[in-house]
């Protein structure tokens, strides 16, 4: 199970939510309040429950609660649309939702203050303790159930991966209705009786503050980039990200650029990772190992990884060239979609192999170098497979862009040509119309957009994720 009363009691365990602190048994005594408010109204073990999941210590409260006691907890996107919104919630049908505006149509309550319950230990490890929502890029969202097993097995493998102990202190601003700031940045900590840190909201300057007393630092992408900006002019920013013992990016690929701008002012290497939530983190990047720029790592301990063709046959060749769907198994794969059989049917196969959608090469030690997604990413150009991230990468090399995305558009002679947006940086000189000849002069000269366009910034989700349907739209 992902988190006992025990994990919570070990000496020196703190949370802290923005300018709110709970010790371990503080934290403990509320969640078990939590549960008795929840007991009091017939919610038993088993049951989904809505969190609204703000980045409050309130909602943290009610996560951990629901993770001790034995409910699924269903963490909802404050920011989602009316009508997502309705779809998860129809979908999920919490019994309760903890923590929602009053405006909100479903059984709502305010965090519980009753009359603590008995937390007892929980046997049944294939008990769903999640349902994580996915993004809906492909249609409505799904929810996707992840198991006590899958939770706890995965948080053991990146404990063994990264060197993580009690000794740790976390820091990041990730919100928790997502696999990265819910099972890593909250859950994990707290198993393995650290100290964590969460900021409601990202800004440089609360990070250096934060960092003070900070072993570790979960961001993504974007953040770093903000990091690495704000560290040009605030010494004290460097200093504090140089004292980290493990920085860790993931939602996205961190640009190579950005590597090395983080390396060169503070002297410390980002580590990647890669998952989804489906699978929560199927490979990473050691600790013992260092920065690897490019590359998401091997797979974790426990975690079966391997590229498989359009055919789903397969791929046994290991030489960093070759494109495959990454395919996934192991305890950490979920245990399928939520009212959707047809949808779990469709992503696994009978020997519990789970098809991810991503593109991938694999290193002959096993890493991987995430390229993109195989419905928007994989392009297919006069005869030849490309993969949408390889020509971003090379894009973001340029001095003067900023930021890139580059999809597949129709073209009646080459299938598909490769066009390319990019966020241009306002004090570098840059004809846009040379960033092919750029891109060409790095990789293969067919991999080069043949077109370039501009924009102020790119469409991103609340993750920061880049929503690609958006280009080129009117």
């Amino acid at each position: 199970m992902p988190l006992t009363p025990e994990h919570l009691l070990r000496p020196g365990l703190t949370l802290r939510v923005g300018d709110d602190a709970l010790s371990g048994v503080a934290l403990l005594d509320a969640a078990r309040r939590h549960l008795g408010a929840l007991a009091a109204r017939g919610v038993t073990r088993g049951a989904r429950v809505g969190v609204w999941a703000d980045g409050s210590m309130q909602s943290a409260i009610s996560l951990v609660a629901h993770a001790l006691g034995g409910l699924a907890s269903v963490p909802l996107n404050p920011s989602m649309g009316a009508r997502e919104l309705a779809h998860v919630l129809a979908d999920a049908a919490p019994a309760v939702v903890v923590g929602a505006p009053s405006t909100l149509a479903a059984p709502s309550m305010p965090l519980g203050d009753e009359a603590p319950a008995r937390v007892t230990a929980l046997d049944d490890d294939a008990l769903p303790a999640l349902v994580l929502y996915t993004s809906g890029t492909t249609g409505a969202p799904k929810g996707a159930v992840l198991t006590r097993r899958n939770v706890a097995s995965n948080l053991d493998a990146l404990g063994s991966a990264w060197g993580w102990t009690a000794d740790d202190a976390l820091l990041h601003a990730l919100p928790l209705f997502h696999v990265h700031g819910l099972a890593l940045g909250l859950f994990g900590p707290l198993r393995r009786g650290a100290r964590v840190r969460v900021l409601p909201r990202f800004d440089p300057d609360a990070v250096t503050e934060a960092m003070a007393d900070a072993t570790m630092l979960f961001a993504v992408p974007t953040m770093y980039h903000r990091l690495g900006e704000h560290m040009d002019h605030a010494p004290s920013t460097r200093q504090a990200l140089a004292r980290a013992r493990v920085l860790v990016s993931g939602s996205a690929p961190l640009p190579q650029r950005e590597h090395a701008r983080i390396q060169r002012l503070t002297g410390r290497g980002v580590l990647e990772r890669y998952g989804l939530t489906e699978t929560l983190i199927n490979a990473g990047v050691r600790a013992s190992e260092g920065a690897r720029p490019g590359y998401v790592g091997a797979a974790l301990e426990g975690v079966s990884l391997r590229l498989v063709d359009d055919a789903r046959a397969p791929l046994e060749d290991r030489d960093d060239q070759t494109l495959g769907e990454v395919t996934v198994k192991g305890p950490n794969v979920f245990a399928g979609y939520l009212n959707r059989p047809d949808a779990t049917a469709a992503a696994t196969d009978a020997d519990g192999w789970f098809y991810t959608g991503d593109l991938a090469t694999q290193a002959p030690d096993g890493a991987l170098r995430i390229v993109g997604r195989r419905a928007t990413d994989l392009i297919k150009t006069g005869g030849f497979k490309v993969g949408a991230g390889e020509v971003e990468a090379a894009l973001l090399e340029h001095p003067a862009v900023r930021e890139a995305a580059v999809k597949a558009v129709a073209d009646d002679d080459l299938g598909e040509r490769i066009e390319a947006w990019v966020v241009l940086r306002p004090e570098v000189p840059c004809d846009p119309a040379s960033l092919p000849e750029h891109v060409a002069s790095l990789i293969a000269w067919h991999k080069r957009p043949r077109a370039v366009h501009t924009l102020d910034a790119l469409p991103r989700n609340a993750m920061g994720k880049v929503m690609k349907a958006l280009l080129g739209s009117a």
